[in-house]
């Protein structure tokens, strides 16, 4: 049998999503997802324009040899909406294997290693009050680990913090429309101290421990803000609250930064959500400057590329940590959990619960039960679009926003 047919969708349901359809000569459809929040449009016409024509009469179970194809025949590789490309027709052609054999897709990557997956979710507050009662309220839900992010005395809006009353389900969208909802023209500003920064959270961290104990598993996401030396002061400081992990606490291009970090402190690391391929993690992996490998599914290529990285990364006692906030579409949070679900150095899987709107358009078999998910034993992925009410939500164009120093200086958001 051979790829008959290769579609593109693009809906938002309160978020844009990029969803790829390959359809094969007996009907057999695999979904994959292509979202690059912020950068949506260029993704789809890569597949539309670039990609969708090459794949049609191509063998759809030569999943390796695809792969290959779409990365080294083209002359430019890599980067975010190539390797977003290529992950998505990846995710959907193992969608179909496995949907052809009639298992999850998990049983073709050698079966389940575990029961279930354990997530951590996201708490925020603008303040300790209102963070304590968001960590709160996943502690009495049964979550044993969670990211949590504050306000900083001084600064407006930042990173990580939702605008959610406390206790409510955390919805947090960094990237913006305009006020009327409808598409926006330019990115929000917002503004950054790291001395502030620096002079803050630890006493939040040690606050957190005195009351909610040792058992919590507490990570947090320095967001590429820290300078070397910065990042360094910062992982010693909180050492004695022993968190699960400090995620990108340097900007990631700069592999070299994390030995300036690894050599003053034991703090775990995690870092990737912004890298694409497996050269990305190169110094990091055989150097064992990280703990943690923070890519998503989606935007590294897929689950071939996906598992052989974290392979690699298991020869060095270094585990997962999969991207996985709502700019994931269910399609790819289904990919990392039955990725998940069979790696034997699986680590913890971020999870942020979709909107209502967002699970009427994709509709999921993988379930959340008291901190851990499964991704369920439908055959394939376990996620079908919705086409019809997918086609109710148009694109609407939104902005991550962009960061300056106090002074006005452009800084890394």
């Amino acid at each position: 049998m051979t790829i008959e047919l290769v579609d593109v969708s693009v809906t938002s349901p309160g978020r844009n999503f990029v969803t790829l359809k390959i359809t094969t000569s007996d009907g057999v459809v695999g979904w994959g997802d292509a979202t690059l929040n912020g950068r949506e449009l260029s993704v789809a016409s890569y597949l539309r324009d670039h990609l969708a024509s090459t794949l049609i009469g191509r063998d759809e179970d030569r999943i390796e040899d695809t792969w290959q194809y779409l990365y080294r025949a083209p002359y430019w590789r890599r980067g975010p909406v190539t390797m977003a490309a290529i992950a998505a027709v990846d995710m959907a052609l193992w969608d179909i294997k496995a949907k052809k054999a009639g298992v999850p897709l998990y049983q073709l990557l050698g079966g389940a290693s575990r029961d279930a997956l354990r997530v951590y979710v996201h708490a925020s507050g603008a303040d300790y009050a209102s963070l304590k009662d968001a960590v709160a309220a996943y502690v009495d839900s049964g979550v044993t680990a969670v990211r949590v992010q504050t306000g900083i005395p001084g600064l407006g809006q930042i990173y990580g913090v939702a605008t959610a009353k406390p206790g409510a389900k955390y919805d947090y969208e960094p990237a913006k429309r305009a006020a009327d909802g409808s598409s926006a023209t330019r990115p929000a500003e917002e503004a950054w101290d790291t001395r502030k920064y620096l002079s803050h959270m630890p006493g939040v961290f040690g606050r957190l421990r005195e009351d909610f104990g040792t058992d919590l598993r507490i990570l947090h996401d320095g967001h590429h803000r820290m300078s070397p030396i910065e990042a360094a002061r910062f992982a010693k400081d909180i050492e004695p609250y022993d968190l699960f992990w400090l995620e990108d606490c340097t900007p990631a291009e700069d592999q070299t930064a994390l030995r300036t970090v690894r050599q003053y402190s034991t703090t775990p690391l995690a870092i990737g959500e912004v890298f694409n391929t497996v050269y990305d993690y190169q110094t990091l992996i055989t150097e064992r400057l990280i703990d943690y490998v923070r890519s998503a599914v989606t935007h590294t290529g897929g689950i071939t590329a996906m598992k052989k990285l974290l392979d690699f990364a298991a020869i060095y006692g270094i585990k997962s940590g999969m991207h996985g906030p709502t700019d994931i579409s269910p399609v790819g949070m289904a990919a990392a959990l039955h990725l998940g679900l069979a790696l034997h150095n699986f680590g913890i899987q971020e999870y942020m619960p979709h909107n209502d709107a967002t699970l009427e358009v994709f509709r999921t078999s993988y379930r959340y039960d008291r901190g851990f998910l499964h991704p369920g034993d439908a055959p394939g992925l376990g996620v079908e679009l919705d086409e019809a009410a997918a086609d109710a939500f148009e694109y609407t164009k939104a902005y991550l926003p962009v960061n300056r120093l106090l002074d006005g200086t452009m800084h890394d958001w």
